[in-house]
């Protein structure tokens, strides 16, 4: 039986009847050589690969258990009723099996709320793609974690070879919870709530720490003030949301960022940032829509120590900055974003990690959730300045190859939560020599999102186009003075052998 933290539950109070706070990934695998060879790659295939990995993923066999009248947050517990079949189904992409019909039911799949009496998380075996291949569509909610130990676990599913390793099974077997007494839940919540006032002293110290410390980082020579919440242009893009979702998917060279990157002394991350800078852009120009003032983008960063990289939970914070959408030349703005990156990672390092972390474990379960629904049905985002644009996460993938049950993963396209006043999440994980765009919207807001998955390629090719005419960069001149002779190595002693 574990607490989650209040930034875990905080997830859970955000989810709405309009928004559905889980985190997907939508795989797509290629079992040609496997079938080849022999093999198959079917849903038993699948759930017995799971099956054997389960005590790699502590969250799939974990739920929630509330505490009475909320006045705590909710425990996990191991589920005394756990049953995996009823995690993995099977169902068929319509013809042709393409990636827009693909996408479409991953839209309807990822719009359907995961169910709270059961283990948060599901997992889709897709059949019925072109070319015989197979996807898996995997929703595990955010209150079991973020995308750093979300990573963890897509290490666990995956092996570096067609070879399916076996994972020894843990000294201790797993066992399953009792489910706690109201009474038992009761008194575990008043012994975490007698402690908070020490934690409130400790909290308000770290808080005021942060405000000296972002006070003089704004006086240093040169530094501007990181973009603030509810800066952002009101667009189109900001209303309130329906239950609805609608998907896009598309993949561009990891080389080719990286030449831009080289190219313009900036980071992969400036890149992505910039790449999806440019297809806003295009996306507004094209509606005819006038934006007042440049587009701002709520980075999620990871904040978890690299001791603590396989705890589960969440452990991330948030940056804001601009994407200089106001700029026309893209380079311009690459070195705009770049420049601004700079500056809200100095800000985040001044007000650290465990201010959000903080104030998040003091907030009132019961009045937090009520607050969100009721603001989701009065559509209060409507009425209001933009807390920011766009959710934009880069989350690293590995450099090498994966496969699943034998099949080997071609693409794998993470799907972040979108909620009212922010209909648009774009997350972006490498594999191998690729960047895989999930882009994830509710189509009663954003009408056209296959133009923003068009346009990433695009806006690439001007910032490559830039690259490749950029001059090369000077080499100093060699002196004309003779050098001085090098004076002769000393002979070394062999070490025998």
């Amino acid at each position: 039986m574990k607490r989650l933290t209040g930034l875990d539950t905080g997830f859970l109070w955000m989810e709405t009847p309009t928004s559905a706070m889980h985190v997907s990934g939508l795989a797509i695998y290629d079992p040609s050589d496997l079938v080849a060879d022999g093999g198959t790659f079917g849903i038993d295939n699948v759930r017995e690969m799971v099956r054997g990995r389960l005590h790699l993923a502590p969250p799939f066999r974990q739920r929630l258990v509330d505490v009475p009248l909320q006045l705590h947050f909710p425990l996990w517990i191991e589920d005394p009723d756990f049953d995996l079949d009823r995690h993995i189904r099977r169902v068929g992409v319509p013809a042709p099996g393409g990636p827009r019909e693909l996408a479409e039911l991953a839209a309807q799949l990822n719009a359907v709320q995961l169910d709270r009496s059961r283990p948060l998380w599901e997992m889709w075996y897709i059949e019925g793609l072109e070319g015989g291949r197979v996807a898996t569509l995997t929703k595990v909610h955010h209150a079991a974690m973020d995308g750093a130990s979300g990573s963890e676990i897509t290490v666990a599913l995956f092996d570096l070879s067609p070879e399916v390793v076996q994972h020894p099974e843990p000294d201790e077997p797993w066992q399953p919870d009792k489910v706690p007494s109201e009474v038992e839940m009761l008194g575990y919540a008043m012994s975490s709530l007698a402690r908070q006032p020490l934690r409130v002293l400790k909290a308000l110290r770290r808080t005021g720490q942060a405000a000296l410390d972002v006070r003089n980082l704004t006086r240093q020579p040169g530094h501007e003030l990181a973009p603030l919440p509810f800066t952002a242009p009101a667009t189109s893009i900001n209303g309130a949301i329906t239950p609805r979702r609608s998907i896009a998917t598309t993949s561009v060279s990891l080389s080719d960022v990286k030449r831009v990157k080289n190219a313009f002394g900036t980071t992969v991350n400036d890149v992505v940032l910039a790449l999806c800078a440019g297809t806003l852009r295009q996306y507004f120009d094209r509606r005819g829509e006038e934006v007042d003032g440049p587009l701002l983008a709520m980075v999620p960063v990871s904040v978890r120590p690299e001791e603590a990289r396989a705890d589960m939970g969440n452990q991330v914070s948030s940056m804001f900055t601009s994407l200089a959408t106001d700029v026309h030349d893209p380079v311009a703005r690459l070195a705009a974003i770049h420049e601004g990156m700079i500056g809200a990672k100095e800000q985040h390092r001044a007000i650290g990690a465990e201010t959000l972390t903080d104030w998040a474990e003091f907030a009132a379960p019961a009045v937090f959730g009520r607050a969100m629904r009721l603001y989701a049905r009065m559509g209060l985002a409507d009425r209001h300045r933009p807390i920011f644009n766009v959710t934009i996460s880069n989350v690293p993938g590995p450099p090498f190859a994966l496969y699943s049950a034998g099949a080997k993963l071609e693409a794998n396209f993470p799907l972040g939560p979108i909620f009212d006043g922010a209909a648009l999440n774009i997350t972006v994980m490498s594999l191998e020599d690729s960047l895989d765009f999930g882009i994830l919207t509710c189509p009663d807001v954003v009408d056209d999102v296959w133009s923003l998955a068009d346009g990433l390629q695009a806006a690439l090719d001007d910032l490559l186009a830039a690259a490749d005419a950029k001059p090369p960069a000077k080499r100093p001149a060699r002196s004309t003075a003779k050098a001085k002779p090098k004076a002769a190595a000393k002979p070394r002693a062999r070490k025998s052998a």
